[in-house]
């Protein structure tokens, strides 16, 4: 495979997040009910709530895909993996800021560091611990 870009670890983060969102609920074990359903006349329908439509469930393969991204996180530090998983989400700025005590700049470069980092990992670099944040960035967009 070709080397990995900023764009295609954002792209693929993004998909594992909608992934985990299609997912089904997990529910708790060995609660059920006995009762049949109700059936319900169209009369009893009238003025109710409709009930939510589903995404279908996702791919084989998107699910596959999900897990590779989800173990990308062992290149990153705690909170940069729960900053870009959050992002990821669709979560917005602001709510990150918030969450992580930080400035809307702050949390966008550590944003971009984590997508950095993982791209220089996923191609076979060692990023030294003393790095700075900028050098990491500048170099896995070159």
């Amino acid at each position: 495979m070709a080397e990995w870009t900023r764009d295609m670890v954002e792209e693929r983060i993004i998909e594992a997040a909608d992934v985990l969102k299609q997912l089904p609920p997990v529910r708790v074990r060995g609660y059920f009910g006995t009762w049949p359903e109700i059936q319900r006349r169209f009369a009893d329908m009238v003025g109710a709530e409709p009930v939510p439509m589903r995404r279908p469930p996702p791919s084989p393969a998107a699910i596959s895909r999900m897990e590779e991204a989800i173990t990308w996180n062992r290149f990153l530090e705690r909170d940069e993996a729960h900053l870009m998983w959050a992002r990821a989400e669709g979560v917005r700025w602001k709510e990150i800021c918030h969450r992580f005590g930080v400035s809307r700049a702050t949390a966008h470069r550590r944003w971009e560091y984590a997508l950095s980092l993982i791209v220089w990992r996923l191609n076979g670099r060692q990023a030294k611990p003393k790095r700075s944040r900028d050098f990491v960035i500048a170099r896995a967009r070159a």
